[in-house]
């Protein structure tokens, strides 16, 4: 039998990465899973990253450790810029929102291109989401355009032999809701994953930070139940 292709996976352990982890091996391809360390204020996120790999047999999982010096400016990171809590829809589109992390994507990116090139792997799949996350720049259809633009051109197999790699965004036009409805669909196990901006000492979601409001809105109205802990409704 044929060996599947091979395809280096973004995954943070939470709804949307997870989801593509789903989708890629719906797809076929045998997901190398990228994990970063990058200074942020828990590591929840983590282990639920190496949770989610181990239930999919992921046979090769990094996570690749970043100077946290590089990610400043953001509620992620910096532990004195409180994370916004208890927002409406409205308040979280309005702007680009404190907890966008300068160039995290671009970054992450680049590092999957480079991981994909050094595995023989012609595809990356990123869980990015223009609907729900409409305030960060790196989250949109022209962003992910202009990176596979830019891949096209920097990478020895796409000169060589047109060998390009290409970026999947799957989730990038769906909404949250259709986001957790095609992870059901897919098998995915909810529990395993971690959404929150701000969980406490035991991994539990505030429940009132802008991604748990999002993650519980889709449940929602995807008519499902969402079975991780939350410290507060």
């Amino acid at each position: 039998m044929r060996d599947e292709p091979k395809a280096v996976v973004l995954l943070s352990g939470g709804l949307d990465s997870t989801t593509c982890l789903a989708i890629a091996k719906a797809r076929g391809f045998q997901p190398l899973a990228l994990t970063f360390r990058y200074g942020q204020r828990h590591d929840v996120e983590i282990e639920a990253a190496r949770r989610v790999a181990r239930a999919f047999g992921v046979r090769r999982h990094v996570v690749a450790a970043l100077d946290g010096a590089l990610f400043g400016g953001s509620a992620l990171t910096d532990p004195d810029i409180d994370v916004p809590k208890g927002r409406s829809a409205d308040q979280m589109g309005a702007d680009i929102p404190v907890t966008y992390v300068p160039a995290r994507n671009t970054v992450f990116l680049a590092m999957a291109l480079a991981m994909a090139e050094a595995n023989d792997a012609r595809d990356i799949f990123i869980g990015v989401n223009a609907l729900d996350y409409s305030g960060y720049p790196d989250c949109r259809p022209e962003y992910i355009e202009a990176f596979q633009r830019m891949a096209d051109l920097a990478t020895a197999g796409a000169v060589r032999d047109g060998r390009a790699v290409t970026i999947h965004a799957p989730l990038i036009a769906m909404s949250k809701a259709e986001i957790v409805a095609e992870g059901n669909r897919l098998g995915v196990d909810w529990s395993l994953t971690s959404t929150c901006y701000d969980p406490d000492r035991d991994g539990a979601a505030c429940g009132r930070c802008d991604a748990c409001r999002l993650r519980l809105d889709g449940f929602a109205a995807a008519g499902a139940v969402d079975p991780i802990a939350y410290a507060q409704g």
